[in-house]
């Protein structure tokens, strides 16, 4: 990977919020900070436009979290759950991300995907055929193999996950205490026999 950073870059940031959010929940069972998300992905260049991809559900229980988006700069993309006959449900913005992603690219110098999905490495593939440099920031173990090696660089959000999620617990110091209290255990059940 061959990523350059200058202060005087210009760079949109494209978040998948439904990947960002699944990966946190079913990795971390934690939810994503989206502002520390966007501060690494601007990683001090001027941020020209992001726009967050998301779903409007049935209840409308989401505004909150829009407008906390709204609050720091993000720019909101929303369309409506679609429920088709049977009960299927369907709420897709790929091909909506890729079409921004291409009409921005000529206007910056580096676009930032937040997701790991695989399905975007044609679109990694023709912005940077287009001269402009495409980067990746999502949780590492969800991500394509393929995205990260596509990408010019790539942030792995598992690697500093205490930045990147909101209520996250660093499970090893429980489990040094764990390992601690199995030792104590197994030392006196030694000395009994």
């Amino acid at each position: 990977m061959s990523s350059i950073r200058q202060p005087e870059q210009r760079v949109a940031v494209i978040i998948d919020t439904q990947n960002l959010y699944h990966s946190a929940k079913n990795l971390h069972k934690c939810k994503v900070n989206f502002a520390a998300v966007l501060s690494a992905a601007v990683g001090g260049r001027k941020l020209i436009r992001a726009a967050c991809y998301v779903v409007n559900t049935e209840s409308g229980e989401e505004q909150p979290f829009f407008e906390a988006l709204e609050k720091i700069g993000i720019e909101i993309k929303t369309k409506d759950l679609q429920i088709f006959y049977g009960g299927a449900k369907k709420a897709d913005w790929d091909v909506g991300m890729a079409v921004d992603a291409i009409k921005i690219a000529p206007k910056v110098d580096a676009i930032v995907l937040a997701t790991g999905d695989g399905d975007f490495i044609p679109l990694v593939e023709y912005i940077k055929s287009q001269g402009c440099q495409v980067e990746g920031i999502t949780f590492g173990r969800s991500a394509s193999s393929k995205f990260k090696e596509a990408v010019d660089d790539f942030i792995d959000m598992d690697e500093d996950p205490s930045t990147f999620l909101i209520g996250y617990r660093n499970n090893k110091r429980k489990h040094n205490k764990l390992s601690a209290l199995q030792k104590q255990i197994q030392k006196a059940t030694k000395s009994k026999k």
